[in-house]
């Protein structure tokens, strides 16, 4: 199946980002399947965009994508954080970050994103390193076990549900997210049960951050993008949940306070869809945008 991803906040980021004329660069931090990338190599002919994913496969869908504008792409299989690290100073006018994970590891990984499928429980955005989804739930102490679903996913039940999944990997290794998301309904209240949302979103959240180390990539990245920002450019950050956008909140924050600040922020308050974007992509809900310019 061909899903292509709905690029969240497009017109607020091609807004908030502005490109210079002549020559200039921007890095997608985060380019899955090439949606943010095709529209700013679209708006601007002479831009290039060097485009960051950890990914193998995804990344395989964006160079097909963006194969129309040549050179001017370039592709690199990298996180993000491990990039921007080694980067030199002072090269990008534009540095974007989409946090969120693209449809296509829910849709057509087959890694286990999802509770609502039936598949391998693995959950990396690069399967050639770390560890499983399935490693930490057959893996892990149930305190330890219990710690990562409440701080990562905020889940009031991790206690119960971590108890549940040792209780039944006593019995077999557990090697199915479908497995998975009926061990932690089973283990769950009858009204959570059947609340607004699914038992299990809260708990693969939290497995998947664990997994990918999601979190703690993002300060040591934005602190490495402002370096890497030439003068007068700008950083974009959409984040998906709390966790994120706190983080990249009071960051900002707080290098802005700074006696000698090196960037101010241009949102006040977080972008957020509009009721049109958020009536035709269900996903972008939860996005915000947050957005610096270097001084």
């Amino acid at each position: 199946m061909e899903i292509v991803h709905y690029p969240v906040l497009h017109e607020e980021v091609l807004a908030n980002l502005p490109i210079k004329d002549g020559d200039s660069l921007m890095i997608d931090c985060t380019t899955g399947e090439g949606g943010h990338t095709s529209l700013f190599l679209s708006r601007y002919p002479d831009l290039k965009v060097i485009g960051l994913d950890r990914d193998r496969v995804i990344q395989q869908k964006a160079i097909e994508r963006l194969r129309p504008f040549g050179s001017r792409f370039t592709p690199v299989l990298s996180s993000f954080d491990d990039y921007l690290e080694s980067a030199a100073p002072d090269i990008a006018d534009a540095i974007l970050f989409d946090l969120g994970i693209s449809m296509f590891h829910y849709v057509e990984s087959e890694r286990g994103f999802s509770f609502r499928r039936d598949e391998k429980l693995d959950m990396r955005l690069n399967p050639e390193e770390g560890i499983s989804a399935a490693d930490i739930v057959n893996g892990y102490q149930e305190e330890a076990l219990a710690d990562v679903i409440y701080r990562y996913g905020e889940e009031r039940y991790s206690r119960r549900i971590a108890r549940a999944i040792v209780a039944r990997r006593q019995e077999k290794a557990i090697e199915r997210s479908a497995e998975l998301a009926e061990i932690i309904a089973g283990a769950v209240p009858r009204e959570y049960r059947y609340g607004r949302i699914h038992p299990a979103t809260r708990t693969f959240q939290a497995l998947r951050i664990e997994v990918n180390g999601e979190l703690s990539r993002i300060e040591p990245a934005l602190r490495s993008a402002i370096r890497v920002l030439r003068k007068g450019g700008r950083i974009g950050v959409i984040t998906f949940h709390s966790l994120e956008d706190r983080i990249v909140k009071w960051f900002f924050k707080d290098e802005a306070a700074k006696e000698d600040p090196e960037i101010r922020i241009i949102t006040k308050k977080p972008i957020v869809p509009s009721e049109k974007e958020e009536e035709e992509n269900a996903p972008s809900r939860s996005a915000k945008l947050r957005v610096i310019e270097k001084i």
